[in-house]
């Protein structure tokens, strides 16, 4: 049966699927031997065990990656060799998109029906990133010293550790191993302990590509021990994070240690700005894609949405109409427009706001429960929630929540708008909803924050670089401008017949 006419997706094996880690091109157990429990999010049920790594298994790793640069045969690579590599990878992961998609929605939850999606794009980074490979160039610099040639060349900088978060770990993987390889890095990746299943997967394709021994490692653990392990190691040259901005300060200052590159994609708290003008449905499902389609579990989620009091009580009845119909279900099943937070400890955070939203005054609008009946009764579900009346200043307007939860807050005006905004220690995205187009280029141009969608949300591509302002991040992924993050540049003089007669006269 082709994915066009499937329904429900399913598991392709039985039982509980046990992983092992992959390093240097051999798949191995923890030097411990202890593994830790995958848990699907809705069934509550354990399905997978994955190594423990720790300190011992990210200095293999790390190791390996090191040979590999320094000495292996990646190290001997051309452009147009790492290019090959990279489109094979893609050829491969477009072939397994319905694997990879399904190990990851039982992993965290996420819709099939937008991962299906999202495993089908992955091989567009890879591609992107391959066409890129041969094309990383430096410069010829006219310089004001006479018979003189002065050039630069841009050099990959050796050993990057990727550390990638539970909510969309292949994508989120892609972003930093496509620049990075395209460059000439080796990586050691450790994914989230809550979802290390999809990238042991991706790192079978990997394999098969045929990328040298070391060039990619995948260490799963925790992020107290595994993670801190790897950002304190002091052969890694980058590090490469996407998660909380609290994480993201320990990750800066373990990387000071050993003067490690940083790049940072971390929280958000994302304004969705809804003018009088704006075309109110289309701007309703705009504001359902950036909040309810991933449950929340986007750093971009657009979690505060800005409404221009004239139209606000229109638009909250409109939203609230739309959200009621919103079915939950088996993140499996195509019908199914929402799934459940990805574990546990998520899903009593967001109840928690919620409880909080409702004890500083905000009026709940919908949702705000926990469903208990039927085939959601088991799995870590939370009702697309909507809070009305919010101030800015509340902290479910102020702190990331990172669940479907969101808060509609009124403005006056342009100016009002601006102020509310920018009025959170966040920047990573933001939209406008608006018919006028030099309001919307003015807004665009005043908001602080790294992305800016108008009449569209939560659109991301290889192509386009993606990051935040403020407390959302450090650098860029995707574009062109990914790649400048994993090179360093080296100057390169050339003497055409100049004779040294003061040898203490620099110019």
């Amino acid at each position: 049966m082709s994915t066009e006419t499937k329904t429900l997706y399913k598991l392709p094996f039985t039982g509980i699927q046990e992983y092992k880690m992959f390093i240097n091109n051999e798949w191995v157990e923890s030097v411990s031997r202890k593994t830790f429990d995958s848990v699907n999010p809705f069934t509550g049920e354990v399905w997978a065990k994955a190594p423990m790594g720790e300190q011992e298994d990210i200095d293999l790793a790390v190791k390996a990656a090191k040979d590999a640069f320094e000495t292996g045969e990646w190290s001997r690579y051309t452009g147009a060799e790492r290019a090959a590599r990279l489109r094979k990878l893609g050829d491969l992961i477009g072939e397994n998109a319905e694997m990879l998609a399904i190990s990851e929605v039982v992993d965290n939850g996420k819709l099939i029906r937008e991962m299906l999606g999202q495993t089908k794009s992955l091989p567009g980074w890879c591609y992107y990133f391959a066409g890129l490979a041969d094309k990383i160039h430096g410069e010829s610099i006219p310089v004001d010293v006479p018979n003189m040639i002065n050039y630069t060349v841009r050099e990959p900088l050796g050993v990057v550790g990727a550390i990638i978060p539970w909510n969309s770990p292949l994508l989120l993987t892609l972003f930093k191993l496509g620049p990075a390889l395209a460059a000439g890095n080796t990586m050691v990746i450790k994914p989230s302990e809550v979802t290390p299943a999809s990238l042991l997967e991706l790192a079978k394709l990997i394999e098969e590509a045929g990328f040298p021994p070391g060039v990619v490692n995948v260490v799963t653990g925790y992020g107290n021990t595994a993670g801190a392990a790897l950002t304190r190691h002091p052969d890694v040259r980058k590090l490469a994070f996407t998660g909380s901005s609290a994480t993201g300060k320990l990750i800066v200052k373990n990387s000071a240690e050993h003067f490690a590159r940083v790049s940072l994609e971390l929280g958000g708290k994302s304004p969705n700005i809804i003018f009088e003008d704006a075309n109110i449905d289309n701007a309703v499902n705009g504001v359902l894609a950036g909040i309810f389609a991933a449950s929340g579990q986007t750093c971009m989620a657009g979690s505060r949405v800005l409404v221009q009091d004239s139209i606000y009580d229109e638009f909250a009845e409109k939203l609230v109409e739309r959200t009621s119909k919103i079915r939950l279900g088996n993140p499996l099943d195509m019908e199914t427009e929402m799934g459940t937070v990805a574990f546990e400890g998520q899903h009593e955070k967001v109840l928690r706001y919620i409880g909080i939203g409702v004890s500083e005054g905000a009026k709940l609008l919908h949702g705000g429960k926990r469903p208990t009946t039927g085939e959601l009764k088991d799995g870590f579900f939370v009702e697309p929630t909507i809070f009305g009346d919010v101030e800015n200043s509340m902290r479910i307007a102020q702190e990331e929540i990172f669940g479907p939860v969101v808060c509609l807050i009124r403005f006056k005006d342009e100016a009002d708008a601006l102020r509310i905004a920018n009025d959170t220690e966040f920047g990573l995205a933001s939209a406008v909803w608006t018919k006028d187009v030099q309001l919307a280029h003015r807004m665009a141009s005043k908001l602080n924050a790294g992305t800016v969608w108008i009449n569209n949300y939560r659109k991301v591509s290889y192509a386009s670089p993606f990051g935040g302002y403020k407390a959302s991040g450090i650098g860029r992924e995707n574009g062109i401008h990914a790649v400048n993050e994993y090179t360093q540049v080296k100057s390169v003089w050339v003497d055409t017949g100049n004779i040294i007669t003061d040898p203490f006269k620099i110019l």
